[in-house]
């Protein structure tokens, strides 16, 4: 039986998460954490999530639920996120953290405390998407003079752009080519630009509607594309994604861990 505890339990996904782990035998939800002005402070986590009353409330203080037999599962945001793995860290909790838009030095600070704990971060929990990253790496090697570019569009609502799944996406690319993503990714062209400098990878940034998540990565080439696209149809696909991590993450040992380590790939 993995015990969950589930971060931003109010949220879309914290919901959902919710609604999966209380249908599964296997999977317990040990506790349930929103921000202190969230309206669902103090109501029942499975009612919140729609599948009826689970005798988990939701509190604010993650301090206390955190312990060493535990798995947080966390899409919450960037700020709250590191707030999570820094008490997950001092208590020894399992973590896995599916929230972005961390900045440089929040990146480095969250590697630093996932060593002291076991910890999966990841821009995209989806299955498919990991597989894309494997791919996407494989085409960029495989096709190493082929102009290469990221497009991802999501819903009007997500407040980081590009997503961490698109720069994961262009990291991957220029790692296979052993670039430097920070000097050849460009997120924007306007005006009288001139030829595409060899070796640039565009990232770009779409937001509309209700959009779950579609990434594209395009190898372009003389006379051909090669393009390859993962849709997210639901956000039960990062959902379950996550709780396979969890599951996996639970007997590690301490270290911080991908989606790549979860999935051997």
């Amino acid at each position: 039986m993995t015990k969950l505890i589930v971060a931003g339990a109010a949220g879309r996904m914290g919901r959902m998460l919710t609604s999966i782990i209380a249908r599964e035998p296997d999977l317990t939800l040990a506790g349930a954490v929103e921000a202190a002005e969230s309206k669902a402070v103090g109501a029942d986590a499975g009612e919140v999530a729609g599948v009826g009353p689970l005798g988990v409330r939701i509190g604010t203080d993650y301090s206390t639920l955190a312990t060493t037999d535990t798995v947080t599962l966390d899409f919450t945001n960037a700020h709250a996120s590191m707030r999570h793995l820094e008490i997950a860290a001092a208590k020894g909790a399992a973590i896995v953290i599916g929230s972005t838009g961390r900045s440089p030095e929040m990146e480095a600070r969250a590697r630093q405390l996932a060593l002291a704990t076991r910890t999966v971060i990841a821009p995209n929990m989806s299955l498919g998407v990991n597989v894309l990253l494997k791919l996407a790496t494989e085409a960029a090697r495989l096709l190493p003079d082929f102009d290469a570019e990221v497009l991802e569009i999501h819903h009007r609502t997500k407040v980081d752009a590009p997503s961490g799944t698109a720069l994961a996406l262009g990291q991957a690319v220029a790692t296979a080519r052993n670039q430097d993503l920070k000097s050849v990714a460009v997120h924007g062209r306007s005006g009288i630009t001139g030829v595409r400098p060899q070796g640039q990878i565009a990232i770009l940034a779409l937001r509309g509607g209700d959009a779950v998540g579609d990434h594209t990565v395009l190898f372009c080439g003389s006379g051909e594309r090669l393009e390859l696209i993962h849709r997210t149809q639901s956000r039960e696909a990062l959902a379950r994604g996550a709780i396979r991590a969890a599951v996996w993450l639970a007997p590690q040992p301490p270290g911080l861990y991908t989606m790549a380590d979860v999935l051997g790939l």
